[in-house]
């Protein structure tokens, strides 16, 4: 499928309540079509956007899950549709028998076309979650080819490698990305994980924080949009506020894995030597 030369990609950072389902809903809605109005095609909303993020337990967490046809997901599928875009967001999702997803839908004008369960737990997460067992989803859109992971995921490479092997153009990662110190003249490591990512991929991402404060937990902050060369194009935010970055993309770029007349980053891997197993040793 031939792409648009350019595709505006949104992210909208956030502050969600815990626990307050139709203000979240409110919020993603009035998110969603201003960045729409400002001519996004795309647009990522923060991950657990839906429920907020630190569950006093997992009784709490149960009491605020959706299914991808609960109310919310219904919300967002009904603005892909009406305003011709994709949605990329975070829902606590309840799975059967009472388990429990921290999951992203991928909506575009056809409907539901992805459900990703983050397969990396942070912290707590282990407690309240099942993990997922599947691969980051890849789907082709009349914007490009989109894959979709969650904060965490981000931190390990070979699962990024995935939907780069599978041809996404574009990352689309909502996280909640705690604060924590570093020195005053650094950006967030989380952020130079998404630039070092796209970089060695060849891969645009677009990663969407949130902001403020939930029980006691400030965050990062740092919503970016990065290029296949690894630059950020919009962001990081880093700002105490809500704010929707935008960024106009050339996801084509992303086809070419070329890095120099003789260097390709995929026809250049050498996966037989690189030992990689499931073992801890």
């Amino acid at each position: 499928m031939n792409i648009a030369m350019n595709t505006v990609v949104a992210c909208c950072q956030l502050a969600p309540r815990i626990g307050d389902l139709a203000y979240n809903r409110a919020l993603t809605e009035r998110a969603i079509r201003s960045a729409a109005l400002q001519g996004a095609q795309v647009v990522v909303l923060p991950e657990l956007v839906q429920s907020g993020y630190l569950f006093s337990d997992r009784d709490e967490a149960l009491t605020l899950a959706e299914t991808p046809e609960g109310p919310t997901l219904s919300l967002w599928q009904a603005l892909a549709r009406e305003l011709n875009l994709v949605v990329v967001g975070g829902f606590c999702e309840r799975l059967p028998g009472d388990a429990l997803g921290n999951s992203a839908a991928m909506f575009d004008a056809q409907g539901l076309r992805a459900v990703y369960r983050k397969v990396h737990l942070w912290d707590a997460e282990k407690d309240i979650f099942s993990a997922g067992d599947a691969a980051p989803p890849v789907i082709e859109t009349a914007f490009g080819r989109i894959g979709m992971l969650i904060c965490y995921d981000l931190e390990f490479p070979e699962w990024v490698r995935l939907p780069a092997l599978a041809g996404a153009d574009l990352l689309c990662a909502p996280v909640n990305w705690p604060d924590g110190p570093r020195p005053p003249t650094e950006r967030p490591a989380e952020v130079l994980r998404v630039q070092a990512n796209a970089s060695v991929n060849r891969m645009f991402i677009a990663a969407c924080d949130r902001y403020g404060h939930e029980r006691g937990v400030n965050w990062v902050q740092g919503s970016v949009i990065v290029n296949a060369d690894g630059y950020p194009m919009a962001g990081p935010a880093e700002q105490g506020s809500e704010q929707i970055l935008l960024a106009s993309l050339n996801l084509e770029q992303a086809r070419n894995k070329r890095i120099s007349e003789r260097n390709d980053l995929h026809r250049d891997r050498r996966p037989q030597l690189y030992g990689l197993s499931t073992s801890l040793a």
